[in-house]
């Protein structure tokens, strides 16, 4: 019993063979599966996939050309397609006047990434510079229904040598409106001895914009509650550099009675001046739809007299950009509004005043 007793192992070393024994296994099949992997990869680099092999532009054995993947048209010999426009014609020999239909425009091209625009159209005459009709602006579409008529008059001796000039924009409110397309229709070639409504192929926009009096951009905020109006003129650009200390007088007037006038002061030796001045008016809630406001840039000339370089009317009796502006200050109380405008020549502005009836716009609250 002494002698077995000696030759047999200390308990703890009892598992020291198994435990050997799984640690070579385990290292053994780690081996194995190394091997596979190994021999895996080399045969996946050794050998090139069919399907990229078929594409591979810059593989000499593709059987793919660059053209099937992006064709090389050419499109040289067709027109580009800046959209169409239905327009009427029709010539009132009597009183000498042609009234200008603009039913709707199709197939715009995009002014922008979004793949939209914000359309509206500028209608004038050749031979009547500053003399123009500008539409509604229509939001985020290609397509804009317009349904607005404007009149110009001339003479019919001038007909021959006058063209009807349409302008196709998208709108931007604090920058420069892209042009979308051009029509000018040249009215001697026209028929005008009865009423015409025809699509028209509008073609790119032309390089040179119609001489502009400059620009100006305020701000407008309506307040209901209290009838409290501010407007704030911010800056104007694009003004003639020979004018001298250009500034900005803001009217009011109700009922086409001048109510209240206010003025900037003159900025002196700058095309672009900067004003930041903020006026307010008080206007009754049930005033706001006879109101007419109206902005004027003035400078002194080379007469060293101070005259009115442009004026921009706002109100029910405004058309195009600014009816917009003041429709949205209306439908948006308590929140300024802010937009850049064309000045149209003070005489323009003045006859609409006296002609132009008033919309009936739509109130906060009614």
């Amino acid at each position: 019993m002494v002698l077995a007793y000696l030759c047999a192992p200390p308990p703890g070393l009892r598992w020291a063979p198994i435990a050997v024994a799984v640690v070579a296994g385990i290292l053994i099949v780690s081996c194995l599966l190394w091997a596979i992997c190994c021999c895996r990869r080399c045969r996946h680099h050794g050998k090139k996939p069919r399907d990229k092999e078929a594409v591979g532009l810059g593989s000499p054995r593709g059987t793919t050309t660059t053209h099937l993947v992006q064709p090389d048209v050419d499109n040289k010999g067709e027109p580009q397609p800046w959209g169409r426009l239905l327009l009427s014609l029709q010539y009132d020999f009597g009183s000498q006047e042609i009234r200008v239909g603009l039913r709707q425009v199709a197939d715009l091209r995009a002014g922008g990434p979004g793949g939209t625009a914000d359309p509206y159209a500028r209608v004038s005459l050749s031979t009547q510079a500053g003399h123009a009709h500008e539409t509604k602006v229509h939001r985020g579409t290609l397509c804009p229904v317009f349904d607005e008529i404007c009149c110009f008059r001339v003479p019919q001796a001038e007909l021959s040598r006058t063209s009807l000039q349409v302008r196709l924009l998208d709108f931007k409110r604090f920058s420069r409106h892209e042009p979308l397309g051009a029509l000018s229709l040249p009215l001697g070639a026209v028929d005008l001895q009865h009423v015409l409504e025809l699509w028209h192929q509008l073609g790119p926009p032309g390089a040179a914009e119609p001489e502009q009096t400059g620009e100006l951009c305020f701000s407008l905020r309506y307040v209901p509650s209290s009838g409290r109006l501010t407007v704030v003129v911010l800056e104007a650009r694009g003004l003639c550099p020979a004018l001298a200390e250009p500034y900005v007088k803001v009217q009011l007037m109700l009922n086409q009675r001048k109510r209240k006038k206010r003025k900037t002061h003159a900025r002196k030796g700058t095309a672009t001046p900067y004003f930041n001045e903020a006026f307010t008016f008080l206007v009754h809630f049930s005033q706001v739809q006879s109101v007419d406001l109206v902005l004027a840039v003035w400078a002194r000339g080379p007469q060293f007299r101070a005259e009115p370089m442009g004026k921009v009317l706002l109100g029910t009796r405004a058309s195009g950009q600014p009816l917009q502006h003041w429709a949205d200050m209306l439908a948006h109380p308590r929140r300024p509004i802010a937009q850049w405008h064309h000045l149209r020549p003070a005489r323009e502005v003045d006859r609409t005043l006296d002609l132009q009836p008033r919309l009936r716009l739509p109130l906060p609250g009614s």
